[in-house]
């Protein structure tokens, strides 16, 4: 039997308090349509993901009611023993759609384990078009485009961290290269402290914040510029809201 298709598909990265379709400036016509027409998903939080059908169902009638559509959860908790269940009912002909939490699936996202044993099943992959917060931060920053590395998630004790930061410092000054990573909301203002106190005086920084929200803030700066901030008071509101950062050394 010919299996079906897997689609990647992209969801908005955070609530918006407009009127109507709120995903209209977002995501693409054609990817709401795929997204309506189909009955299974795997998503990392299923609670989530429902949201995100309701918000495509106020534009696009969904394949059949949301309460009669299959979710199925994977998230770091989701063993690899786990993963060919999820790929069952693609296999057996069914198109499904993989869902992350917010912006695009397998990036920075344990859905890229079960992309891979799409692949390795014979299962077409079909990514489709929506925002991803590290590119749109890259695009935003001013930084190096043309080189870039995407770092995940630094350490969280405070001497490791720095470590990371200077080395991570040290590639970019070498390699001209621009460096991106994220932290846990809450983290937020830690973080930027950190890279102030880690990274030399001209080193830039940027932090994007609520990329495609009505709060949105994009803001680079060197790190000698941004410690004077701080020192006066005068810190961006970032803390728990959903950042990117970035550095490039001069």
């Amino acid at each position: 039997m010919k299996p079906g298709t897997l689609y990647l598909i992209p969801v908005s990265l955070g609530a918006s308090e407009k009127e109507g379709d709120t995903l209209a400036h977002i995501i693409p016509a054609q990817v709401k349509e795929i997204t309506a027409g189909l009955a299974y998903f795997i998503a990392e939080n299923a609670k989530s993901a429902r949201a995100h059908l309701k918000e495509v169902a106020k534009t696009r009638e969904l394949n059949r009611p949301i309460q009669q559509i299959r979710i199925a959860e994977l998230n770091v908790r989701t063993g690899k023993e786990s993963l060919p269940a999820l790929l069952e009912p693609i296999l057996a002909g069914e198109d499904g759609g993989l869902i992350s939490e917010a912006g695009v699936p397998a990036v920075a996202d344990p859905g890229a384990d079960l992309v891979e044993m799409a692949h390795r099943a014979g299962i077409p992959v079909k990514p489709l078009v929506g925002p991803s917060s590290i590119l749109l931060a890259l695009m935003g920053s001013g930084l190096n485009g043309q080189s870039f590395a995407f770092n995940g998630y630094l350490p969280t004790n405070p001497t490791d961290r720095a470590k990371q930061i200077r080395a991570m410092e040290n590639r970019s000054r070498q390699d001209r290269q621009t460096q991106i990573f994220i932290e846990t909301p809450y983290r937020n203002q830690a973080l930027l402290e950190a890279l102030c106190d880690n990274c030399r005086g001209d080193t830039r920084v940027c932090v994007a914040t609520d990329l495609t929200l009505p709060t949105e803030s994009i803001e680079t700066l060197s790190a000698s510029q941004w410690k004077k901030r701080i020192a006066g008071k005068n810190m961006p509101d970032i803390q728990k809201k959903p950042s990117i950062f970035l550095l490039l050394a001069a």
